[in-house]
């Protein structure tokens, strides 16, 4: 999350519309939209630095998330580059106390940053699905991981992370009483949400914790 306060200038440029159209279309998002009304998608970091906290932050809790995410970024530094991350892996293989798995995942990503195997200039042109396929050839990185890297980091305002916990629990305690939802019904839902279905999961994800969720 950004160290410096978010102002009106870093607000996404769609926001304000997007904000209208959802409170006009959905009888949910009008309630809650207002009560975060001084509050939008925060400014990005840098690519790698989303992608890696994506996989921190991959089925696990904000809370747990944001401790795990702030140990190894005092290990390897508050902005982590693919650099410092492999010298980190060098003396510490676990990365300060990832898992197995992620360590071993985000390592993977410090090294194709590093040897230029990806190249997150081209992102910015591609379209959504275009992105998700060259970020998914990237081991650890499934389509949840880069439908998080289109909304926090593309800031591309029409994202809909079916595959993420969060966001069903949201659509299931808000539409359907607490009971459990199928991704099908989600994505009835959601259809109201087009063409600001990030937007929409993002007020979602607000309704269910009051520190606003950041990769």
């Amino acid at each position: 999350m950004s160290e410096n306060p978010i102002t009106v200038q870093d607000k996404p440029e769609f926001w304000d519309e997007a904000s209208l159209h959802l409170m006009g279309r959905d009888r949910i998002l009008k309630k809650l939209i207002p009560r975060h009304e001084s509050e939008w998608l925060a400014p990005s970091a840098t690519p790698f630095v989303t992608l890696a906290r994506a996989i921190v932050g991959h089925q696990i809790s904000i809370k747990a998330a944001d401790a795990m995410w702030q140990r190894f970024t005092e290990a390897c530094g508050r902005q982590p580059t693919p650099r410092s991350v492999i010298k980190l892996a060098e003396a510490d293989s676990g990365l300060a106390g990832l898992s197995k798995r992620k360590s071993e995942y985000i390592l993977d990503l410090a090294i194709h940053f590093s040897e230029k195997k990806v190249k997150p200039a081209l992102w910015d042109s591609m379209d959504d699905e275009e992105v998700i396929a060259d970020l998914c050839a990237i081991r650890g990185i499934g389509r949840w991981t880069a439908e998080m890297f289109l909304i926090f980091n593309l800031q591309r305002p029409d994202i809909l992370p079916l595959d993420d916990s969060s966001l069903l629990k949201a659509i299931s305690l808000h539409y359907f009483s607490g009971e459990p939802v199928s991704r099908f019904e989600a994505r009835e839902v959601a259809q109201a949400w087009a063409p600001w279905r990030t937007v929409a999961t993002w007020y979602l994800w607000r309704s269910l914790d009051p520190a606003a969720v950041q990769y």
